[in-house]
């Protein structure tokens, strides 16, 4: 999984010279110096450089029309930081992934807490990946899984992203619906595991999302390369809030002779909105955190 795009992030930062809030629109100085949030005018240089960007390919179009019906970038930025509760909950008796998150995503940082103790966090500040307290068992590799769940709500948004190829492949009927299909896979360098793919799904006449598939090649788990099997993803339903649309969850599959197979993992995304008040420092490592080392 495309957990997060660290070198993008890095990039960003430093061309942008960190957080100017005092651009932030709806705020007093003093107020928009502590928030999470970009400024205006690194949002509009982002949006425009992502629609020239997208505009120079047929599959770039789509994903950009693809953006649009999902609300649009500048919004998608404009909103401040997302929050929902992601609960990945596989049907073979792997371990359960639920939590409550909000991540930040100009800047990629995000903070979970774990649902069955909210007091147990773990999350990414832009640098490193943490669990807090330091004793405690969160239940996932943070560094992987602090950004993936964002990563699949936030599509098609995040593909819009430098770093990022995109590649029409034919149409592929799903369930009555033929879809356009478009292929992401990225640029050396690009995050943890630029091996990954993506093949969306996009709705002939809405452009909303109405699946994926990918594939897991996270060093941290293939050392020696390769990846896991391709696995294919149907959107249940979708939920907006401020203009955005997401997905209400997942029905995973695996992804053989060209057709979803048997039915392994139940993800659930509720409680979707955004938090434009959140301040900057909430996304630091808490002290007394654990660092992780490594992938």
């Amino acid at each position: 999984m495309k957990n997060f795009l660290l070198t993008i992030v890095a990039v960003c930062l430093l061309a942008c010279g960190g957080t100017n809030q005092s651009e932030t629109s709806g705020a007093s100085l003093d107020e928009a110096n502590k928030l999470a949030a970009a400024p205006d005018s690194w949002i509009n240089e982002r949006v425009t450089n992502a629609q020239s960007r997208l505009a120079s390919s047929p599959a770039g179009q789509k994903i950009w029309a693809s953006i649009e019906a999902h609300g649009g970038l500048k919004l998608w930025f404009s909103n401040g930081p997302i929050s929902f509760h992601f609960d990945y909950q596989p049907l073979d008796g792997g371990a359960r992934r639920d939590s409550y998150q909000v991540v930040d995503q100009w800047s990629v940082r995000s903070v979970h807490e774990v649902a069955a103790n909210r007091q147990l966090k773990y999350g990414w500040d832009g640098k490193n990946a943490w669990s807090f307290p330091d004793t405690a068992n969160v239940g996932v590799n943070p560094r992987f899984w602090s950004n993936t769940p964002f990563y699949f709500v936030g599509l098609p948004f995040v593909l819009a992203d430098e770093g990022v190829i995109l590649e029409e492949l034919e149409p592929y009927e799903y369930k009555g619906v033929m879809y356009d299909l478009v292929k992401a896979t990225y640029e050396d360098g690009t995050g943890d595991a630029p091996d990954d793919f993506y093949v969306i799904y996009l709705h002939p006449e809405t452009g909303l999302m109405g699946g994926l598939r990918y594939i897991v090649s996270y060093p941290g788990f293939f050392p020696s390369g390769g990846n896991s099997p391709v696995k294919f993803m149907e959107i249940l339903g979708t939920q907006t809030s401020k203009g955005i649309t997401i997905p209400t969850g997942y029905n995973t599959h695996w992804f053989r002779e060209n057709q979803a197979e048997e039915h392994i993992t139940k993800i659930d995304v509720t409680e979707f909105g955004f938090k434009p008040k959140t301040e900057d420092d909430f996304f630091n490592a808490p002290e007394g955190a654990k660092i992780q080392d490594g992938l």
